[in-house]
């Protein structure tokens, strides 16, 4: 799939922007990665729908990847209603009705404390109980976005299970990567055994979390087929990993519109009908900057403009562009890999309408218009 594809589907008059365009053909090579895995590894790989949670292509993601894990009440409810297999659920904390809810209904639950356990161990339940454990050992640079970091609040540290009786525990589960490699995971994994092999000879499985870059270009994924195994061998235990990214890694695209055009300061100004601070909130937070097909880094080409957003937050600034042609009223820009997080993190802002979601079918070739968010998506949040 070349960018001169992209362009050509995006451009096409049933686009409307701002929109998320899903390309089902990307996500298919994806999943044909997942499950090369999970056929040499013995693994079960479940979809993080914290990292993308967009329905319209379940009937496809389920018939690869073996159920969802959940961070919520209404993402374990999504799970049950829209995937199916297998749901997996991890909360920082349950409230009492949360829990009477799930006990039943999930096929795992992860408590993140001893004392959450404890709260909850006697409850009648069906769902096999496990504990977040905390390798206190990450490589993730981004202190945000790093779960082992001092004082985290994720996870019960080896330490504080001396002299637990952990009777009714199947399963532990730790998470403490970010957009990495297998090789991150060995070194992670050394820690894990290090601190809590004693213990994963008593569980039944053991959840590797999220944060495998698998389906990126140059992911070692012998390598990680080999640590599967390993673990599987050596403790007798049913493996999962739970990416949430690597499932949407490349196959979405925000395609949006130049509405306006002009100098502020010695700076070239195109204000889009987007936003980084609405729609791609990680650019803010993490930040990171997105990239955009014909577009290179500031002065790279010949004209070299900031891109803003349509919210009222002075930094609602997406970032510095150099493009061949300066922009133009009505240009169309295509921000690319903008499927995971960028979806499930939208938020309407100042009332500005959410895009609108469309898949792309390379067998047709033909555009599902999947939904538009009108006023009444931002009214009824609030009253």
């Amino acid at each position: 799939m070349t960018n001169k594809d992209i362009i050509n589907i995006c451009n096409r008059q049933e686009v409307p922007t701002p929109c998320h365009l899903l390309h089902r053909g990307l996500l298919e090579e994806n999943l044909s990665i997942l499950n090369d895995v999970q056929k040499r590894s013995g693994a079960n790989i479940i979809l993080a729908l914290k990292g993308f949670a967009t329905h319209s292509t379940f009937d496809q993601i389920s018939k690869t990847l073996k159920g969802t894990t959940a961070s919520s009440l209404n993402e374990a409810k999504l799970g049950i209603e829209e995937f199916g297999g297998e749901i997996h659920v991890y909360c920082v904390a349950y409230k009492d009705q949360e829990m009477q809810w799930l006990a039943n209904r999930a096929h795992h639950i992860t408590f993140n404390s001893l004392t959450q356990w404890q709260q909850f161990k006697n409850i009648s339940h069906t769902a096999s109980f496990g504990l977040r454990i905390n390798p206190e050992y990450s490589e993730v640079e981004t202190t945000i976005y790093n779960p082992c970091r001092v004082g985290t609040r994720f996870g019960i540290t080896a330490d504080n299970l001396e002299n637990v009786n952990l009777t009714g525990i199947e399963g532990l589960h730790f998470h403490s990567m970010c957009e990495q490699g297998a090789d991150t995971l060995a070194r992670t994994l050394d820690h894990v055994e290090k601190k809590f092999g004693k213990y994963l000879h008593q569980m039944k499985w053991l959840n590797m979390g999220g944060g495998h870059h698998i389906t990126r270009h140059n992911y070692d994924t012998d390598l990680l087929v080999q640590l599967i195994k390993h673990m599987r061998e050596t403790y007798d235990l049913t493996v999962y990993l739970e990416p949430g990214e690597a499932v949407a890694l490349n196959t979405g695209f925000l395609v949006s519109t130049v509405l306006d055009r002009f100098n502020s300061g010695n700076h070239e100004i195109a204000i889009l009908d987007t936003s980084a601070s609405a729609h791609m909130p990680d650019v803010l937070e993490m930040p990171y900057r997105p990239e955009i097909i014909g577009a290179d880094k500031p002065q790279l080409k010949k004209h070299t403009i900031t891109l803003g957003g349509l919210t009222c937050l002075a930094g609602d600034i997406i970032g510095d562009y150099s493009f061949d042609q300066d922009l133009q009223i009505g240009d169309r820009l295509i921000f690319t890999d903008m499927a995971h997080y960028s979806m499930v993190k939208n938020t309407t802002f100042n009332g500005i309408p959410l895009p609108s979601i469309v898949n792309y079918e390379p067998l047709t070739d033909q555009i599902q218009h999947v939904k538009d968010f009108a006023y009444a998506s931002y009214r009824d949040r609030l009253s």
